[in-house]
C-alpha cells in the first residue's frame, strides 16, 4: 500500500512538471512580439533562394541588433487585397502581432477588381489590424501605364489616402529604387531579382522608422 502510494505522488508531481514546462515553453512561444507580413510575391520570394528576399533581410537586421521580436511572413504569390481580407482574421488571432506589413493590391487589376473594391478591402484590412491593437504599415504600390492613364492615377493615389485616412504609416511606393531599372529584374521583367532585395529591404527599414523603438532594444 506505501508504495502505491509513493509511485501515486510521483505519477502526480511528473504531470505537474510537465505541465508547468509546457505552460512555461508555451507562454514563451507566444513571448516574441511579432510583425506579421501580408503580401504578395513580391514579399513571397517569389523566383529567389530561400532566405534571400526583404521580408527575410528584415528579420537579419533585426536578430542582429539584439531584438526579441520576430517576423511572420504570410505572404503568397497572387495574392489579392480580397484573398487577404479572408485570411488576416485567422492570422490575427493565431499570431497576436504587434505590427502589421500590407503589401497588396497589385494583383487586383489582374484579377479584374475595381479601386473601390481594392480600397474597401484594404481598409477593412487596415481596421481589423488596429481593432486587434497592432501598428500598421501600408506599402504604396503603383501600376504599368498600360491599365489606363486614370485607373493608374486613382490607383497610385489611393495609398497615401488611405493612410492619411486611417492615420498609419505609409511606405509611399514600396519598388522605389527597383522599378526604373532593368537589371534589378528577374527574367520575366515582373519580379525583383536578388540584387533588389536590399533596395527594397532599406525602402521598408526606412518607413517603419516610427516603429523601430518598439522593435529594438533600448541602448
Amino acid at each position: 500500500m506505501h508504495q502505491k502510494q509513493i509511485a501515486n505522488t510521483i505519477k502526480k508531481y511528473a504531470a505537474t512538471g510537465l505541465f508547468c514546462l509546457f505552460f512555461t515553453f508555451n507562454s514563451w512561444a507566444h513571448a516574441s512580439p511579432t510583425i506579421l507580413v501580408l503580401g504578395d510575391s513580391l514579399s513571397a520570394e517569389y523566383g529567389l533562394p530561400r532566405g534571400s528576399g526583404w521580408v527575410g533581410l528584415l528579420n537579419q537586421e533585426i536578430q542582429k541588433q539584439g531584438s526579441a521580436w520576430a517576423v511572420f511572413n504570410a505572404s503568397i504569390s497572387g495574392e489579392t487585397s480580397s484573398g487577404g481580407l479572408t485570411r488576416l482574421p485567422t492570422l490575427l488571432k493565431s499570431k497576436e502581432p504587434k505590427i502589421v506589413f500590407i503589401e497588396l493590391g497589385a494583383n487586383d487589376a489582374l484579377r479584374g477588381l475595381t479601386i473601390e473594391q481594392t480600397k474597401n478591402n484594404l481598409q477593412k484590412m487596415i481596421r481589423l489590424s488596429k481593432q486587434a491593437g497592432a501598428k500598421v504599415l501600408l506599402f504604396g504600390m503603383q501600376i504599368p501605364p498600360n491599365y489606363g492613364q486614370q485607373y493608374t492615377k486613382q490607383f497610385r493615389e489611393l495609398y497615401p489616402a488611405l493612410a492619411s485616412q486611417e492615420d498609419i504609416q505609409l511606405l509611399p511606393f514600396f519598388l522605389d529604387g527597383v522599378a526604373q531599372h532593368k537589371e534589378l529584374f528577374q527574367a520575366d521583367n515582373i519580379h525583383p531579382n536578388v540584387a533588389a532585395q536590399a533596395i527594397l529591404f532599406k525602402n521598408v527599414w526606412g518607413a517603419m522608422a516610427p516603429y523601430q523603438s518598439l522593435v529594438l532594444p533600448k541602448k
